[in-house]
This record gives C-alpha cells, sequence and structure tokens, in this order.
C-alpha cells in the first residue's frame, strides 16, 4: 500500500485539490492545505527530507518581490476610475450616433466601445457593467432581439481579456516567464481579430434577421447640421488628412518598420486630427461638421491613454508596471477633467484595487505552496510524461490542453487556471518546441470562455446584476417593457462562445498573428560587436589562442 501511495502520489494530490475546489472550498487555502499536507505525507514516507520545506518563504518572498505582478493594482485601478469618468456614457452615446441609421449600428458601437475600453481599462467587470448600464437599455429601447443585445454587451466586455493590457496576460507572462511587453504585441493582432469576428456576426444578425439588430430611427440622431445632412463626410476628410500627414511625417524619420512605427504614426495622426478640431471650436473655422467635432474630442482621451499605457510599452520606453503607473495617474486626470475625480470615488477605487490584488496574491502564495510539494514529489515529471505521450506530437498536444483548459473554465476562475494550470502545461509545452508566447495567447483566448460559457460565465452574472429583473418604464417612450430573463443571457453568450472556439483555432492555424512581436525584438550581430570593440581608440581583440600541439603544462 505504502509503495502504490508514493507512486501515485502527484495524481492523488492532484485530485484531491479537484475535490476541494469542487466542494467550495477557498482556492488560495485550498491549494495551501492540500500543498502542506501531502509535504507532510512525503516527508512521513521518506520522498523528501524535511528540510525540503525550508524553501518555502524564500518562494512566498519571491511572490511578494515580484516587480511584474505590481502592474495588476495600477491597471486595476486606472480601470475603476475610468469606470466612473463618464468616458463610456461618452464613447457609446457618440459611436452610437455615428453608425446611425445602418443596421445594426448600436451593436457595432457596443464591439466597438468595449474594444476601446479593453484597452484602457483592462477589466472585464467594468466594461460590462458600464455598458449594461448605458447600452442595453437603449438597444432595448429600439427593438433589439433580448439575446442579442445581451451577448453582443457580454462579449465585448470580455475583450479586455485578450487586448493589452489585460490582467490575464500579465499573469499569464509571470506564471510562463516571458516578458508581458513580448505577450502584449502577441496578443493585439487576435484581440483585434477578435472584435471584428464579432462584429462579422453582428453584420449576419442585421443581414439575416433585420428586426433582431434595426438601426436608429431619424428622430433619435441628436448630431446633425442646419441643412439636416449627418456631416459623416467631414469626419472622413479629417481622418484622411491627419492619418497621411502623419503617415508622410514618419517616413521621413529613422523609425524602422514595426509596432514603433504603427504607434508613433497612430499617436501624431490623432494629434493633428486633434488640432484641426480645437482650431475649428475656438477659432470658429467652420470646417468641421458637428458629428465630426464631437468624434474627435470624444475619441481623443481614450486614444491618448492607449498610447500613454500601450505605446510606451511597446516601443520600449516604460516597463508595464510603469506603464501601468502612468494610466492611472492618466485616468486620474482624465476625470479631473471631466469633473468626476471625488475623494469618496478614489477611496472606492482604491478599496476595491486592494481586494482584487489580495486575491491574486493569497491564490499566488497558495499555488507556490502546493508547487513546492507536487514538484518534490516529482509531480512536473508525471504531468510532462502525461502530455508527452499524446498523439500528434505539437498539434495533439494543443488540441488537448485547450479542450481541457476550456471544460476548466466552466467550473475555475481564469486567475485560477493561471496559477495552477499553466505552470504545470509550460515545462512540456516548452520542450517540444512550441513559443510559449504563442502558448500563453492561444491560452488566455480560451480562457476568456470563463467569462462567457453558462452557468458559472462571470461576464453573464454582471450583466445579470444590472439588467432588468422586472417590468419597467421606460423613461423616454415611457412604453413597459419586459425584463430581460437569466435565460435570455444565457443563450446570447452561446454564439460568442462558438465564435472564441474559432478564434482558438485561427491562432493555432496562424501563429504568425503571435509571432511577429519576435520581428520586434533588438537583434544583435556578434560580428559587428566585435568590430566595433576593435575600433575603439587603444583597444584591441587579441586573436584567439592556436595550438598545433596540446599546450605542456610545467
Amino acid at each position: 500500500m505504502t509503495e502504490l501511495l508514493i507512486h501515485y502520489m502527484a495524481p492523488i494530490m492532484f485530485g484531491s485539490l479537484v475535490v476541494f475546489l469542487l466542494l467550495g472550498y477557498p482556492v488560495a487555502f485550498s491549494l495551501a492545505a492540500n500543498g502542506l499536507f501531502f509535504g507532510l505525507v512525503g516527508i512521513e514516507l521518506g520522498l523528501f527530507r524535511p528540510d525540503f520545506l525550508q524553501a518555502l518563504p524564500e518562494r512566498v518572498y519571491g511572490v511578494m518581490s515580484n516587480d511584474t505582478l505590481l502592474a495588476i493594482p495600477f491597471f486595476t485601478f486606472m480601470g475603476l476610475i475610468l469606470e466612473r469618468s463618464g468616458m463610456a456614457e461618452d464613447l457609446l452615446d457618440t459611436i452610437g450616433q455615428l453608425f446611425g441609421t445602418i443596421r445594426g449600428g448600436l451593436a457595432y458601437a457596443v464591439v466597438f466601445v468595449g474594444a476601446l475600453l479593453a484597452a484602457t481599462t483592462g477589466v472585464v467587470a467594468a466594461s460590462v457593467i458600464s455598458m449594461g448600464l448605458i447600452a442595453l437599455p437603449i438597444m432595448l429601447r429600439y427593438g433589439y432581439d433580448r439575446r442579442v443585445a445581451t451577448g453582443v454587451i457580454a462579449a465585448s466586455g470580455t475583450l479586455a481579456q485578450i487586448i493589452p493590457p489585460s490582467l490575464v496576460l500579465i499573469v499569464m507572462a509571470d506564471q510562463l516567464g516571458r516578458s508581458v511587453g513580448d505577450m502584449y504585441e502577441g496578443a493585439f493582432i487576435p484581440g483585434l481579430v477578435l472584435s471584428a469576428l464579432y462584429a462579422g456576426y453582428v453584420f449576419l444578425i442585421a443581414m439575416l434577421k433585420p428586426g433582431a439588430a434595426p438601426g436608429l430611427p431619424a428622430d433619435a440622431l441628436t448630431y446633425k447640421e442646419p441643412d439636416g445632412r449627418r456631416g459623416v463626410l467631414s469626419l472622413l476628410v479629417v481622418v484622411m488628412i491627419s492619418g497621411t500627414a502623419a503617415y508622410l511625417y514618419m517616413r521621413t524619420t529613422n523609425v524602422p518598420a514595426g509596432s514603433d512605427f504603427v504607434v508613433l504614426t497612430m499617436s501624431l495622426g490623432v494629434a493633428i486630427a486633434f488640432a484641426i478640431a480645437v482650431a475649428n471650436r475656438f477659432v470658429r473655422l467652420n470646417l468641421l461638421s458637428v458629428l465630426a467635432e464631437q468624434v474627435i474630442f470624444v475619441m481623443v482621451p481614450p486614444l491618448a491613454l492607449i498610447f500613454l499605457v500601450l505605446g510606451t510599452i511597446f516601443i520600449g520606453v516604460a516597463t508595464p508596471t510603469e506603464g501601468g503607473a502612468m494610466g492611472a495617474v492618466g485616468a486620474m486626470l482624465l476625470a479631473i477633467a471631466k469633473r468626476r475625480l471625488s475623494v469618496d470615488l478614489t477611496r472606492q477605487a482604491a478599496q476595491s484595487t486592494a481586494k482584487l490584488s489580495a486575491f491574486v496574491l493569497f491564490i499566488l502564495i497558495g499555488a507556490r505552496v502546493f508547487s513546492l510539494t507536487f514538484y518534490g514529489v516529482d509531480g512536473h515529471r508525471w504531468v510532462e510524461e502525461l502530455l508527452l505521450g499524446l498523439p500528434g506530437g505539437q498539434m495533439g498536444f494543443l488540441v488537448f490542453v485547450n479542450i481541457f483548459v476550456f471544460f476548466l473554465a466552466f467550473f475555475l476562475d481564469f486567475f485560477e487556471i493561471a496559477f495552477i494550470v499553466i505552470p504545470l502545461l509550460a515545462p512540456a509545452a516548452e520542450r517540444i518546441g512550441i513559443d510559449l508566447i504563442w502558448f500563453g495567447v492561444i491560452l488566455a483566448v480560451n480562457m476568456q470562455t470563463s467569462f462567457m460559457h453558462p452557468p458559472f460565465g462571470f461576464a453573464l452574472f454582471y450583466l445579470r446584476s444590472v439588467a432588468p429583473r422586472d417590468f419597467y418604464i421606460d423613461r423616454v417612450t415611457g412604453k413597459r417593457m419586459p425584463p430581460v430573463t437569466t435565460g435570455e443571457i444565457y443563450w446570447g453568450a452561446v454564439p460568442f462562445v462558438v465564435i472564441q472556439c474559432i478564434m482558438v483555432a485561427l491562432v493555432i492555424a496562424f501563429p504568425a498573428m503571435v509571432l511577429h512581436y519576435k520581428g520586434a525584438q533588438v537583434k544583435t550581430d556578434p560580428a559587428k560587436v566585435e568590430e566595433q570593440f576593435r575600433n575603439l581608440p587603444g583597444i584591441g581583440v587579441p586573436p584567439p589562442l592556436q595550438f598545433d600541439t596540446p599546450p605542456v603544462i610545467k
């Protein structure tokens, strides 16, 4: 019996953890309790010596001294401040007016604003709750199908999982031992492609079932010219002029093609458009339509914040932690500009940030205790042998892992999956030659489903908390509106879970979407370094020693 227990200690330990989690015990304490209990059992059975556990304080201190994890409270605080700054309301109102009478216009606006909020807040709860409070009543007012409306809002809110500065990507990079900047750059294109797939689904619904996603009626459009025109052409002209001017100027600089060039070109284009809008308003040039001016003034703050955070990270000016700190300061400045910042708001944001940070830290400490014992009983070798024995090589490994993580996401939060499962999968992935940034982005897209699929999707719970539960009177039309049922929210999420699974397959099939990050890395040519070293005044590199016969040491 003892030999059997020693041989199967790792799977017994992992199975016990799963049982504890299914029974509903807190994750952090389940991890730590399992680690300590099986550590004592392992000592009693002679698997390792008692002083093996003396490494535990050092591992806990390693968590506390991890600078990368400082980005989590910074980005969380930034998202919570922005949630209350009124930026989401302005964006949804203006972008909804921009898409106007197009079928599915409000749904397109929700996807677009969801992507922008994801790139500024990085927090799913903030995005889903903001859009649920603002967009859902408007979509229901104008006759949107309840499943389409709730599904679009929940799915667009979860874009904060994959579009930088996502908290998931920070944790993923930390657990995989890779750069957060590389993880951000690798996830950027998949995030945009996923947003486009959401918009494509809205387009199909609008074409096949026009009544499920109608356009706004003409009397709902408030930004019009005196002659009744909408003024969209004026906006297109400004975008083309500012974009072309920025591109032509950047061509005269020495900035190489790549993420640096794109970020700086976009930032310069936004600055030019903003300068035109300011001149038009205060000098009264009357060059821009009311809609064009409003769109520019509403879009500039989030785009400026995106450059402040992601732009500085991508071009290498700031680390993710420094970028998060600048983003938090920028969010407070935006709230001050909108006269929304108060002591009470700051205190609430700080308290919520402290709670989430403590939650993450306790889970990570519990995971460190668990992994110490798990590695001590050779659990990592058991997992590697199990995974490396799968048929199909890299593709078989990726298919199995993604199916496994997809079903785990029904019951576990993304933090729990990242801290428990990823450290077990990463060594096997690296051993069979899978790029860990690519692997991390694939799993990040997969874990996005943990927010969406019934019955435990957190995004669905967030939306349920703000969606009307009872009959209510619409404040604009005065009509008595029926409530949104939980079943409608769940069924609305299903098509978007399918789209997320398709996105996982696309990232696996087209790894170049992620691996382009390697092109931005600094490459050093040793021959050029040696040549420059030789040319330094007074310094020469001696030729390598060559021996015709082995040297004799006397």
